[in-house]
């Protein structure tokens, strides 16, 4: 028995039937930004439509077999697996059609910052921003270091990348990394530490959606202080010999942002301009969410990103995430980049808690 909303998937099907003849004219594509967007809403309900169809086909050979046995007992044989079969689709299709975070199939810009533990803290920042990078190399992810400022051992006072799934899909990089935003809390011997004991210090992650076309935005450039600096990265040709890195300090809000990694101070200052307007429009979008869930239950993603929200614990090889009571004793297999598993977890939790909020 179909678990579905009829009107939620005729919605489905009418928008998908409007953007197929989208695609189709040719006067889209004299649009790039335009054909992208479409494409993009396109490849998202691809997984629905395709799971629509199938159990369809499934429900129209469940009622011929339903039909043939009546005449030929030799038939009710498949009935039961074609049952099986239509409720597996059709609660497939009911969890497409759960309600979605509207950025889910977003790319991303995610920062990193050393706090409470100095350089321990920036090396642990560090061992983040390694890890996250790793787990981009599982998923085909390209990411791109927009600025890094390192510590006297190598670590990361901060550092800034701009996350990239390869193609359009329904669930990109912001499904799976947003819930990443928070104080992230380190027990371990530094290697500063000449006594062996554990020290406890912290780093944050700060991680907002990055749409191929930010909305409508207003900058006053008047509200802006634009520093330019030698780009601090190591090796290469061009660097350290010109002043192309771009600092840019929204003064209203104090969002800084910065960009090391164009050719030119200009592409620098184009590109740090992109990254502050999203940072803008996900800041007025987290503070219209934060007044809309008033009286509700605390989501899964909390927009107080000074609460610690994960803890890494070295001597014991033990990651807890403090949100969902999550804990695993694999911390070296998560630092390699192997989160699937903790990540899965909050995003069955989100899942839940977006069921219950409707």
């Amino acid at each position: 028995m179909s678990t579905q909303s009829p009107s939620a998937i005729d919605d489905i099907l009418a928008e998908h039937s409007g953007l197929e003849r989208q695609l189709a004219d040719p006067a889209l594509h004299d649009d790039p930004a335009a054909a992208r967007r479409v494409g993009k809403r396109f490849a998202e309900l691809a997984p629905v439509m395709a799971t629509y169809n199938r159990l369809k086909t499934a429900r129209e050979d469940l009622e011929a077999a339903r039909e043939l046995a009546a005449d030929d007992a030799s038939f009710a044989a498949e009935i039961p697996a074609l049952e099986e079969a239509v409720d597996e689709l059709d609660a497939t299709l009911t969890d497409l059609l759960a309600p979605r975070d509207p950025h889910d199939a977003d790319d991303v810009v995610l920062e990193i910052k050393s706090g409470a533990g100095g350089e321990e803290s920036a090396l642990f920042a560090a061992d983040l921003a390694r890890m996250y990078l790793k787990y981009c190399e599982r998923h085909g992810w390209k990411a791109q270091v927009l600025g890094v400022t390192e510590s006297d051992l190598g670590g990361y006072k901060e550092a800034t990348f701009s996350i990239k799934s390869k193609e359009a899909v329904r669930d990109g990089v912001w499904s799976r990394l947003k819930f990443e935003g928070g104080v992230h809390r380190v027990q371990r011997v530094p290697v500063t530490e000449s006594q062996g004991r554990i020290h406890t210090s912290a780093a944050g992650v700060l991680i907002y959606p990055e749409p191929e076309e930010v909305a409508e935005v207003t900058i006053d450039e008047t509200e802006l202080r634009i520093d330019v600096y030698r780009s601090s990265g190591k090796g290469g040709q061009g660097v350290n010999t010109t002043d192309s890195a771009v600092r840019i300090t929204h003064l209203p809000t104090g969002i800084v942002v910065t960009c090391q990694n164009e050719r030119s101070q200009l592409q620098n200052k184009a590109r740090a301009m992109q990254v502050l307007a999203a940072r803008l429009q996900s800041a007025a979008e987290e503070e219209a969410e934060a007044a809309a869930a008033q009286g509700r239950a605390a989501q899964i993603r909390t927009v107080d990103r000074s609460e610690r929200i994960r803890t890494y614990n070295f001597p014991e090889n033990r990651i807890t995430d403090h949100r969902i009571g999550y804990k695993a004793n694999n911390l070296d297999a998560v630092l390699a980049g192997d989160m699937d598993n903790l990540l899965d977890a909050l995003v069955a939790a989100d899942r839940q808690a977006r069921m219950e909020a409707e």
